[in-house]
């Protein structure tokens, strides 16, 4: 997930924008919700996730955070009653003179009564960067699911949580992680977090020691280990990979991406014709979709046009006169936006403009193209400041309801707010490489394939993302010269949140714990 960044540039502003939060459109009807046994929440008693026989004496917002809380519940989902333990808790991260430098909250939730030795174990992150984990939890894999009213999935207001039947818990154990200067993890010193943790590099290796802490002190070596990351999350399950892989000895056995970035260069269709034609085939389904035309073979078809004529007409000189005409009549066609838009777009809709979202009164979603709300600014604004329905409206209720799960449930009472989307650490991030101005992933991943043979990756996707496009993960994959064969894609209805839709939620968990399976 990624939000708007202050950057240098205008380009590096376009960049980094891209895409941070979820969205959905016209929920179904929801299915009763399996019942949900919590037991009183206790401290912690064995296993203590710090991992230091010293307790360190924090002050500041560190010293706001408790003692790790346990709690014994029952989730029951396709028809089994599963017994688990969740833990809310913190791990201690430490500089390289031993001094505490960060408290790192987590929330895990084991499965009762099974060998851990080879029980899978998946640790989760959310992206942005700037965003908590609260989304991934509450949002898809935890035993608990935020959902929204389904006549209207803008109304975050009436949104309920409840047991989660799509939960992947059967599948896995999840240790879900909340990234320094989000949720609630805090940096010892606020004031030198942004060179100490805010970037590409540094972040990777702050996760990859944080699930070293929670391994050890949980005694989880010999477990099959997995990453699971969502939006900006993808890169830094590419990086985390690397870091474990590199820094912490670890060889994971997966990595599962949802709705991934999985290259800061190919997010900015307006100075990229690469980006724009894998962003294409998004808005032409979100178009499919809305006039209930959404097949297989119109994705496929819509795939191999921006990738062929589409992206050879971007590629080469302007097109004039009646060249100019038919190409811009053809893409107004295929996405549905008026083709005075298109032209002065030069082909290359920008789907965070005004004029592109902003259409017969209603303003469409970056993060879902079918999903629109009564446009505030109906007669026009600045096209970079129009607010987006799910990044500043409906999604803000997951940390809200992150919270009260937290206290009312997991038995974890601080006065801290849980910061579920953080824009300062957003504009502040480093997205510097190993010696390159933005790091590129796709060489690592390539890397990470080829040095692990074990090394399985799965993709999902919703078709209506603007953001991550289902097309660049597809054409990624497909520029993969060893290990495709080890990569799985998967594509729902839905946008950057897929899984808000009750039917995409039930499709990716039944795939995800078929990838799973020993």
């Amino acid at each position: 997930m990624f939000t708007r960044s202050d950057g240098h540039d205008a380009t590096r502003r376009r960049i980094l924008q891209r895409a941070l939060l979820c969205a959905a459109a016209l929920l179904p009807a929801m299915p009763a919700l399996p019942a949900l046994a919590i037991d009183k929440p206790h401290p912690a008693q064995t296993g203590a996730s710090d991992a230091e026989s010293n307790k360190p004496k924090f002050t500041g917002l560190a010293a706001l955070l408790p003692a790790d809380s346990v709690t014994h519940q029952t989730l029951t989902s396709g028809g089994k009653e599963l017994g688990y333990t969740a833990r809310a808790g913190t791990l201690t991260l430490r500089d390289d003179k031993g001094e505490p430098s960060a408290r790192v909250f987590y929330v895990a939730y084991t499965l009762d009564g099974v060998a851990a030795d080879r029980r899978p174990v998946s640790f989760f992150f959310n992206g942005g960067p700037g965003g908590g984990s609260a989304y991934l939890n509450l949002g898809a894999a935890g035993p608990t699911a935020l959902t929204l009213p389904a006549g209207n999935p803008t109304d975050g207001a009436n949104a309920k949580l409840g047991p989660n039947p799509d939960s992947w818990l059967a599948a896995t154990d999840m240790v879900f992680i909340d990234a320094i200067g989000t949720g609630y993890s805090v940096p010892v010193n606020p004031d030198t977090a942004d060179k100490t943790f805010y970037g590409t590099k540094r972040d990777a290796r702050a996760f990859a020691k944080a699930i070293n802490l929670w391994i050890s002190a949980n005694n989880r070596h010999a477990s099959p280990h997995y990453l699971v990351g969502e939006s900006y999350g993808g890169i830094r399950s590419i990086e985390v990979a690397t870091a474990l892989q590199q820094q912490q000895n670890m060889i994971l056995n997966g990595i599962i991406m949802v709705s991934p970035a999985l290259e800061m260069k190919l997010l900015d269709p307006g100075s990229n014709p690469l980006a724009a034609a894998m962003l294409l085939p998004s808005f032409e389904a979100a178009r499919l979709d809305m006039q209930h035309k959404l097949t297989p073979d119109a994705v496929e078809d819509s795939y191999h046009y921006a990738f062929g004529p589409y992206l050879t007409a971007l590629a080469a000189p302007l097109p004039t006169g009646d060249d100019a005409r038919d190409f811009y009549g053809e893409v107004a066609r295929r996405t549905g936006l008026d083709p005075a838009v298109i032209t002065r777009e030069r082909g290359m809709p920008d789907p965070q403009a005004h004029d592109v979202r902003s259409r017969n009164g209603r303003l469409f979603s970056l993060y879902d193209g079918t999903l629109s709300v009564a446009d505030p600014f109906p007669e026009g604004i600045d096209n970079g400041d129009s607010p987006d329905p799910v990044l500043f409206g409906f999604g803000r209720a997951y940390g809200n309801a992150f919270e009260g799960y937290a206290a009312q449930t997991l038995g974890f009472r601080t006065e801290l707010t849980y910061d579920l989307l953080d824009l300062k650490v957003n504009s502040a991030w480093d997205y510097r490489g190993e010696g390159e101005p933005v790091a590129s992933e796709i060489p690592q991943l390539r890397k990470l394939l080829a040095l692990n043979p074990t090394l399985r990756v799965f993709i999902a996707n919703g078709y209506f993302d603007l953001t991550c496009t289902f097309a660049s993960s597809r054409w990624v994959a497909e520029h993969i010269p060893v290990g495709r064969d080890r990569i799985a894609l998967h594509v729902y209805p839905g946008g950057h949140m897929l899984y808000i839709r009750p039917a995409s939620r039930a499709a990716l968990a039944r795939d995800v714990r078929a990838f799973l399976a020993p």
